[in-house]
């Protein structure tokens, strides 16, 4: 998932982007940021979990991390977004509270996402 992860977001998005490692090895990452269009909202744009890591809690613990610091900073409103046949997602932002809506054609003629939001105030 390297291809995924510039460089950029560790440089630019350090206070709002964690990583959890074991033993040196990266277990879990939450790459996120805060609007600068809507500053009250802040978006997680990717999450990763090390499949030796999975099913132990680990992304449940990032999100949660992530919302008490953008909550600090004066969010109110969590937003992320998945492709509408990613269904491992799907359920995860379902069983975390998250609203969500489909939308058609989102990022192109039959790209369809499924749009997440949160209220954290």
């Amino acid at each position: 998932m390297t291809h995924l992860l510039p460089r950029l977001f560790f440089e630019h998005f350090q206070s709002t982007s964690f990583i959890v490692e074991d033993e040196d090895v990266m277990a879990a990452f939450l790459i996120g940021f805060i609007s600068q269009t809507h500053q009250n909202v802040a978006y997680i744009h990717f999450v990763g979990v090390n499949p030796k890591h999975r099913k132990n809690g680990l992304a449940r613990k990032l999100y949660k991390v992530f919302f008490t610091k953008v909550q600090r900073l004066g969010c109110h409103t969590v937003r992320c977004i998945t492709s509408a046949t990613n269904e491992g997602p799907i359920s995860f932002h379902q069983s975390m509270g998250f609203s969500m809506s489909l939308r058609k054609d989102y990022a192109g003629l039959g790209q369809d996402r499924v749009l997440f939001s949160e209220n954290i105030s």
